[in-house]
């Protein structure tokens, strides 16, 4: 049995982490409330600098509040703990020093038996990097993990928490966004969505939007026109964008309705962003993950430049819903599937049983403690699926 329990969450803000923090210590505290809880302040940056909170019976009887709100009580960053580096440049840790031995020796000091992270596929990975490396030591450490990315896209997790409340969320932002086609003639709108490697997102937000439009009345007469509010164009890192066909397609759209409006993945055409980028000498920024830094390149405003004189539109905008969808309180469905990983990864923690917890796809979608082996990131969004090319047909797109 553990005496006391580390909770950390990382990387990017999902809608599910101030929950997934709320649950768990709800779970323990209905479990043993004698085991102790404490919380690494932002991350890994915690864990290396000892900033630490200790869960105290206020917080446990108050857990119930954090359902309520979105972003992460505790504080998230990025940093890789296999990058000292990088670590090193941050001042977080010292010259001769490894980031591994670093946070290994914290959470020795702090008597820490368990550590559940809350994070992607890198936060995860680099929690078994690090028990293991305790292990090597003679110290064990129990680490279950709690999947989280708004792209859904944790190779074998079927579905992250978080992922469902942010295309919601990005779909509703999209409805005030794609108001402004009548704020001009001839209105081009590219709504870029979060999604670096994985179309989900990018695609299920088109879906709820879609869905939404469905169920309205129109009244086209004095110009309220079910036409103008659709989505004539969802881009996904998965298919090629033809630029040339699709400025031709969305000409039309332009003649007929007065107005264009897209959906696109941040890492849509990315690799020819990047090519036509660096073939005229700029340099593309990466991260200590070694991604590209997408701010730098800014593909909502790449593909708009691109395509505002090929259809013709007098006035362009670009409307980004990142910050807005990854940060709202997790929604009722995303709170379910919380708590049921919560509840599991509180078993497995008493347990022993380190790993990922998720319903895992190649196990007949069982939920369980997924090996860390076996955890990867970027999983693909398929494309092919029926609901997906329905939507497609559905915006003459396919």
């Amino acid at each position: 049995m553990p005496k006391r329990v580390a909770i950390l969450t990382a990387g990017g803000y999902a809608p599910c982490l101030s929950s997934a923090v709320g649950a768990l210590i709800e779970t323990y505290d209905a479990t043993d409330p004698d085991i102790e809880l404490i919380a690494y302040r932002h991350g890994y940056h915690g864990l290396l600098t000892g900033n630490s909170v200790t869960v105290g019976p206020e917080e446990r009887v108050g857990a119930a509040l954090l359902h309520r709100f979105g972003g992460s009580p505790i504080g998230n960053s990025r940093v890789k703990l296999t990058n000292d580096d990088d670590c090193r440049r941050r001042g977080l840790i010292g010259e001769g020093e490894t980031a591994l031995e670093v946070a290994a020796a914290r959470l020795q000091a702090d008597g820490v038996d368990v550590l559940h992270t809350i994070g992607g596929d890198d936060t995860n990975t680099a929690a078994a990097d690090l028990a293991a490396h305790l292990e090597a030591r003679g110290s064990h450490l129990t680490v279950v993990g709690l999947p989280k990315t708004i792209d859904n896209d944790i190779v074998p997790i079927r579905q992250s928490l978080g992922a469902l409340t942010a295309a919601e969320e990005t779909g509703r932002f999209a409805r005030n966004v794609l108001a402004e086609h009548g704020s001009n003639p001839r209105m081009l709108i590219v709504h870029e969505v979060m999604g670096r490697a994985s179309g989900w997102l990018t695609a299920s937000a088109a879906r709820a939007y879609m869905a939404w439009h469905a169920e309205q009345d129109w009244l086209p007469g004095i110009g309220l026109d079910p036409r103008t509010w659709a989505i004539h164009a969802v881009y996904v890192p998965e298919i090629h964008i033809d630029l040339a066909a699709e400025a031709e397609r969305l000409r039309a759209v332009m003649d007929e309705t007065g107005c264009v409006n897209i959906f696109l993945a941040e890492g849509a055409g990315i690799d020819d962003i990047v090519a036509d980028l660096e073939a005229t000498g700029e340099t593309v920024g990466r991260d200590p993950f070694g991604h590209v830094k997408i701010d730098t390149i800014n593909p909502g405003q790449y593909f708009a430049d691109r395509f505002s004189e090929a259809i013709g539109a007098e006035k362009t905008m670009v409307q980004k819903s990142g910050y807005f969808s990854r940060s709202a309180p997790a929604n009722e469905t995303d709170l379910a599937l919380v708590r049921e990983m919560a509840e599991l990864a509180v078993a497995c923690a008493l347990e022993g049983r380190a790993g990922v917890i998720g319903h895992d796809e190649d196990r007949g979608d069982e939920l369980r403690a997924i090996e860390f082996e076996r955890i990867a990131g970027h999983k693909p969004f398929d494309a092919s699926q029926q609901w997906f090319t329905d939507l497609l047909a559905g915006i003459g797109q396919a």
